[in-house]
């Protein structure tokens, strides 16, 4: 990185918020994205960050912390570069804000640790390498209908209280107990209440000495839930190029960096674009997304989970999200409220992994197999509400029982609900969900009760749970049986 340039004063002319215009000397005009630093009367040093030019003295700027208090007059300082983030073994185990300050009440950071530039350009096409290992995860839906990748971009779409964050803790919690590499997690304008049941997981688990956490938390201003996305891929990237370590990246959630950039493209006076998004949402998703990618010999796999405004996936934000990853698990609200979860569903799920190239013949037969169920009972869901199942022939009577019996065998016990369920939560092999679905594919639990194939692991439960008797099947939710 080349040495900052020499500072040069200017002073605050208007305030809107956390927009600042500030003047500059004429032909010392701060860079787009360099970062000002403001000496205001308030304790420690206000940051924000150059967005246009308005004149030949005049900078717009954003600040990625709350304005209030602040003056006209007040003297804003260029630093010559953009916003930096520490880097290095020390940020690990630690929690730490946009501007990469420690937010854990722990030591402070060495002076001297080394800082790189949030703004980053991603590695060139020639150095990049492709993504065919599977990252197996023990969440039997997602290992058989939706692998994902080691080295690829995986989200979870859903809307408002379908699952997303508690499937992106129960990856957390899969994973990081024999995921060997770094893990870097994004709050992306989340509540702080979350951050902290976050922190205290990982403290107790003993994981976080592995793990750095970068939050911009919902109650900060939008620049800082705009740009910390990009501050935790710079530690992510740091422990890819120079460590050569594989590093897990977590956001939660996507869409809040989507919906700060629009607060901020307002802000600035920007005409808006589609359902009112910024004219530069393209843009913006890809210079985050571009940049997760793996080189020889190190990789970054990324988790995002992507809320969905009014459960309309085709808005602009989520399908310009969509179009760079490698899967999409897509969560259902009408699984949900039928009590099956995880609510992934599995017809509008997708990922690229999915071909018997990457993930074997008999791997993709049985999940194929058990798409073409699923997809024949859905079809028939129309025709069973209005005649009922009776009036179906034998071959479709049948088709729908194997359905049922399939979509609760895919669902499972979580980790992270235990406190609120009562039940254990499981992982199961990869080996296991397949000779379980190809056991209900070829009948061998016709027979056997619908609720005790649910909210279980192996097959080998569910045979234990007929066996035994309705006594020792668990209660399905109201609504499940009438699905």
């Amino acid at each position: 990185m080349s040495p900052p340039l020499t500072p040069v004063s200017g002073q605050v002319v208007a305030l809107r918020g956390p927009v600042i215009d500030a003047r500059f000397p004429s032909g010392a005009l701060p860079a787009i994205q360099e970062a000002l630093h403001v000496a205001w009367d308030q304790p420690g040093v206000l940051t924000a960050e150059v967005q246009s030019h308005l004149d030949e003295t005049t900078v717009r700027a954003v600040s990625l912390q709350p304005t209030a208090g602040l003056r006209r007059g007040t003297a804003v300082r260029a630093t010559g570069g953009p916003i930096t983030m520490p880097i290095g073994d020390a940020v690990l185990g630690r929690l730490l804000d946009v501007l990469g300050r420690e937010q854990d009440h722990g030591k402070p950071l060495p002076a001297d640790i080394d800082r790189w530039p949030i703004h980053r350009a991603p590695p060139p096409l020639t150095a990049q390498t492709g993504t065919g290992d599977v990252f197996e995860t023990g969440i039997k839906v997602i290992d058989l209908l939706v692998p994902l990748a080691q080295g690829g971009k995986a989200a979870m779409f859903g809307g408002a209280g379908v699952g997303k964050t508690v499937l992106v803790m129960e990856l957390i919690h899969a994973m990081v107990e024999k995921y060997q590499g770094i893990s870097v997690f994004a709050g992306v304008g989340e509540r702080s209440r979350e951050g902290h049941e976050l922190l205290h997981d990982m403290r107790a688990s003993g994981v976080l000495g592995r793990t750095v956490l970068v939050y911009g938390q919902m109650n900060e201003p939008p620049g800082a839930r705009w740009r910390v996305g990009l501050s935790a891929l710079t530690i992510a990237e740091y422990f890819r190029d120079r460590k050569h370590q594989n590093v897990l990246l977590l956001m939660d959630n996507v869409f809040r960096f989507v919906q700060a950039g629009s607060e901020v493209s307002g802000l600035l006076g920007r005409l808006p674009s589609r359902v009112g998004y910024q004219p530069t949402l393209a843009t913006e998703v890809a210079a985050l997304q571009e940049r997760i990618a793996s080189i020889a010999g190190a990789s970054v796999t990324a988790i995002e989970a992507v809320y969905v405004p009014a459960d309309d996936f085709t808005d602009p934000a989520v399908t310009a999200i969509s179009s760079h990853l490698e899967s999409a698990i897509v969560l259902s609200r009408g699984m949900a409220a039928e009590g099956i979860y995880p609510a992934v569903d599995p017809l509008a799920s997708s990922s690229v992994l999915l071909d018997p190239l990457v993930v074997g013949q008999a791997h993709y037969d049985v999940a194929e197999r058990v798409r073409e169920t699923l997809a024949h009972w859905r079809e028939l869901r129309d025709v069973i509400a209005l005649l009922g199942t009776e009036e179906l022939g034998a071959q479709d009577r049948q088709i729908v029982a194997r359905a049922r019996r399939l979509q609760r065998f895919l669902t499972q016990p979580f980790s992270v609900t235990e406190a609120f369920t009562g039940m254990q939560g499981k992982s199961v092999k990869l080996a296991d969900t397949i000779a379980g679905c190809r056991a209900i594919l070829d009948g061998e639990a016709d027979a056997w009760p619908e609720s005790a194939l649910y909210m279980i692991g192996s097959i080998d439960e569910a045979r234990q749970r007929a066996e035994a008797g309705p006594s020792d099947e668990p209660r399905q939710p109201a609504g499940a049986e009438a699905a």
